[in-house]
């Protein structure tokens, strides 16, 4: 059946409401917060939201984690993410375009051509043995190099940290994605979900180690979690060191 009228027509009435608030809150933040301070106005419902998440994360996320480490071998859980990465390549390509990054398109190109033809369908990274290392780029970012403010933090229930700015793109991109509109299409939206499980399950499994390490020294864990966040993201939107080598915090979209 596909995507209906009324569907697309609150699709874009959503996505609307988000800009608006996205320029609304930017101004606001301005205003409220020094440059360098994290702008936070519902820390109150967001910790009452970390609180929730931390109970899902330890009952349900980091045990499927564990067991999906203990039956994975490492060269298969390689090869899971470099599929989930080539599958993201279109969102990822058109992103650069928008922030007019020519190069990375090209770069997004070649490696979905070599990576799905080569590396059998993205199985295997080739291209960047090859030198084509992947940027992740999203929509979040993109609306940051446009200039857009990151708004208020906020936890998001099951998904974690965010920021209005982050959310809006993060809504954006899976709209857009031309796999996901495909499966709509096909009436197959089972295989949407189950991509975004398998990439939430990735994501947490890399981050056993580091993320228990950061809970057990953390005196204040929301706190901690909240700059890894923002600073995290702020490494990405300058493509410098910060972005990769920052404490990596799971946006569950994609790797």
């Amino acid at each position: 059946m596909g995507l209906t009228k009324n569907s697309s027509r609150g699709y874009f009435s959503a996505l609307f409401i988000l800009c608006g608030t996205l320029f609304l809150s930017a101004c606001a933040s301005k205003e409220h917060r020094e440059y360098g301070d994290i702008y936070d106005p519902f820390e109150e419902a967001n910790r009452a939201t970390f609180a929730f998440n931390e109970v899902l994360d330890e009952n349900f996320a980091k045990p499927v984690a564990k067991g999906y480490r203990a039956v994975m071998p490492e060269p298969a859980r390689v090869g899971v993410k470099n599929v989930l990465t080539n599958l993201s390549t279109p969102v990822n390509a058109g992103n650069q375009l928008l922030q007019g990054d020519i190069d990375g398109v090209m770069t997004d190109i070649g490696r979905v051509l070599i990576n799905t033809t080569l590396g059998i369908a993205g199985l295997f990274d080739v291209a960047g043995y090859l030198g084509l290392e992947h940027e992740k780029e999203d929509f979040g970012q993109t609306l940051a190099v446009w200039g857009f403010s990151e708004g208020p933090y906020f936890v998001i229930p099951l998904l974690g940290p965010s920021n209005l700015r982050d959310s809006v793109g993060r809504f954006s991109d899976s709209f857009a994605d031309p796999l996901n509109i495909y499966l709509m299409n096909i009436e197959e939206e089972e295989l949407i979900y189950a991509r975004w499980g398998v990439s939430l399950v990735s994501q947490r499994t890399d981050l056993l180690e580091v993320l228990d390490e950061l809970q057990s020294n953390a005196i204040d864990y929301y706190a901690v979690m909240r700059s890894s966040y923002t600073q995290y993201r702020q490494g990405q939107i300058r493509d410098d060191a910060a972005g990769s080598s920052y404490i990596s915090i799971p946006d569950f979209d994609e790797e």
